[in-house]
C-alpha cells in the first residue's frame, strides 16, 4: 500500500480540494489527481464525487476514510516507537514563538532538552510577528490565542487564560469596576487596536463592550509596564503577570467573568503526517514542562 496516497486521500477529505491537499504534501495538482485515481482503481471504488468546484466523499469514500485513518495512525505509532530513542533524535530543530512567551517558557528549558538529545541543536526564533512557518523553513511554532482552521497540524499543549487587571493605585484613584459596563468609564490600555472586549458571565451570557483609553501599543510587554505604572486597566494572560498578582503589584478585577475568546497554547507544525523525531521529542518535552506551570496547565486558574 502507498502510504503517501493514503495520506493524500485523508487530506483531500479534510480540505475538500485535491490541489490544496497535494500542495500540503509537496505534490502538483496533476500528480495529486493521478494518485487519487490510482488509489480508486486499487480499491475498486469511486472515493470522491467531483465537480468543477467541489470534491466530496462518496459513500464508499466515507467507509474507506475510517480505515485509512486507522492505518496511518498505526504507522505513526510504529515510527514513534522506533524513533523515540535519543540516538534517533538529531539535526537542527527550528522553533518559533512570540518574544515574551519564548523568553519565559522556552529558552530556560533548552539546556535541559539538549542534554537529553546530544545530537540535536536548537534554533529558537522569537518574534511577535506571525509568519508562514513552511515558507520560512521552521519545524515548529508555539502560538497563543484562538486557533482557526488551518492546513497546518495543530496540537493544544496548554492554556493561556486571560484576565482583567489594574494596579492598586489606579483603582484607589478611579474606583473598581463591578460590572462590564463600568469599563466604559475607565482608562483601558489598548493592545493592537483591540478596542472591543468580550466576556462571558457565570450564567453563560456573552457581553461585548467598547473600551477606550489614552495609551495604545502593539507590544504585550508595554501593556504590562503601563498597567504596573497605574496608567489604566488591561487584559493580560495570567502567565504574563502571575508574579505581579502574587506580589500585589497588580489586582484582578471582574473575576466573575471569563474573557473571550478563551486562549490556548498550541504547537503548530507543517502538515506532513509523521513529524520528525526532533519535533515529537521537543513537543512532548514542553508539554511535560507546561504541566508544572499553573498559569499554563489549567483552562481556568
Amino acid at each position: 500500500m502507498d502510504f503517501k496516497s493514503l495520506e493524500l486521500f485523508v487530506r483531500v477529505a479534510a480540505v475538500g480540494a485535491i490541489g490544496k491537499a497535494g500542495k500540503e504534501l509537496g505534490l502538483s495538482r496533476t500528480a495529486a489527481s493521478q494518485r487519487i485515481q490510482e488509489l480508486e482503481i486499487k480499491v475498486g471504488a469511486q472515493l470522491f464525487h467531483r465537480t468543477t468546484r467541489t470534491v466530496s466523499l462518496s459513500f464508499d469514500g466515507e467507509v474507506f476514510l475510517a480505515h485509512a485513518k486507522r492505518i496511518l495512525d498505526d504507522v505513526d505509532e510504529a515510527f514513534s516507537d522506533l524513533q523515540s530513542h535519543p540516538a534517533a533524535v538529531s539535526g537542527e530543530l527550528r522553533v518559533s514563538s512570540s518574544a515574551s512567551f519564548g523568553r519565559k517558557f522556552l529558552a530556560p528549558y533548552v539546556a535541559e532538552f539538549l542534554a537529553l538529545y546530544p545530537k540535536l541543536s536548537v534554533n529558537l526564533h522569537l518574534s511577535d510577528s506571525t509568519f508562514d512557518i513552511v515558507e520560512n523553513g521552521f519545524d515548529l511554532a508555539i502560538r497563543l490565542g484562538e486557533m482557526k482552521s488551518s492546513a497546518l497540524k495543530v496540537r493544544r499543549i496548554g492554556w493561556s487564560p486571560r484576565l482583567v487587571v489594574a494596579a492598586p493605585g489606579y483603582l484607589e484613584r478611579h474606583g473598581t469596576p463591578q460590572v462590564i459596563a463600568d469599563l466604559r468609564h475607565h482608562n483601558c490600555i489598548i493592545r493592537s487596536e483591540m478596542r472591543s472586549w468580550t466576556f462571558q458571565g457565570t450564567d453563560g451570557t456573552i457581553k461585548d463592550t467598547r473600551v477606550r483609553g489614552s495609551f495604545a501599543t502593539n507590544l504585550a510587554e508595554a501593556v504590562t509596564e503601563a498597567t504596573l505604572a497605574g496608567t489604566g486597566i488591561a487584559r493580560k494572560c495570567r502567565w504574563e503577570i502571575a508574579e505581579y498578582l502574587q506580589s500585589g503589584d497588580l489586582v484582578e478585577i471582574l473575576s466573575n467573568y471569563t474573557v473571550l475568546p478563551e486562549w490556548g497554547v498550541y504547537a503548530v507544525r507543517p502538515a506532513s503526517r509523521t513529524p520528525p523525531p526532533r519535533v515529537r521529542a521537543f513537543t512532548d518535552f514542553i508539554v511535560d514542562k507546561f504541566q508544572t506551570v499553573p498559569a499554563l496547565a489549567a483552562r481556568h486558574v
